[in-house]
C-alpha cells in the first residue's frame, strides 16, 4: 500500500485552495463534488501524493459534524490498495478491524472504505483503489 491522499476540513475550499496553492506554490489542482460523502473537494496533486481539502455541501453530513465538533483540520489518511476487496477480506479474516459503512465511489471514481478510528488508536484511515 502507500499513502494516497490526506484530506483536510476546511468552511471554504475554494478560498482554503487558493491559500495552499499560494503557500505550497502547487499548480495542480482540480476541483470536484462527491454527492455520495456529501462534500467539495480541491485535489492538490503534490509530487507523491495528494491533498484533499473537504468543504461539506450538507448540513447533516459526516463532515459538517466533524467540523462542527472540531473545527478546520486534518481529517483522514487514505491508503492505496491494488485490489480493495482482497484487502478488506484480509481484514476481516485476520483483524478486528471495523468498517464504517460499504465499499462505494470516492474523488476521482476511486472505490473507498473508512475503517473505524477505534481501530486505528484514534486515526480515521481510508483504503482507495482506482479503477483499471
Amino acid at each position: 500500500m502507500n499513502i494516497d491522499h490526506i484530506a483536510i476540513v476546511v468552511r471554504d475550499v475554494e478560498k482554503a485552495a487558493l491559500e495552499y496553492k499560494n503557500i505550497l506554490q502547487v499548480n495542480d489542482i482540480q476541483f470536484e463534488t462527491v454527492d455520495s460523502e456529501g462534500v467539495k473537494l480541491a485535489i492538490l496533486k503534490l509530487n507523491n501524493g495528494r491533498i484533499e481539502l473537504m468543504e461539506p455541501l450538507k448540513t447533516n453530513s459526516p463532515i459538517q459534524k466533524f467540523l462542527d465538533k472540531n473545527g478546520e483540520g486534518l481529517h483522514h489518511i487514505a491508503l492505496e490498495t491494488n485490489d480493495i476487496d482482497n484487502t478488506i477480506a484480509n481484514m476481516k479474516n485476520n483483524c478486528a478491524v471495523k468498517f464504517l459503512g460499504n465499499v462505494r465511489t470516492g474523488s476521482e471514481n476511486t472505490k473507498i472504505i473508512f475503517i473505524h478510528p477505534k481501530s486505528l488508536h484514534g486515526v480515521l484511515l481510508e483504503l482507495c483503489s482506482y479503477p483499471t
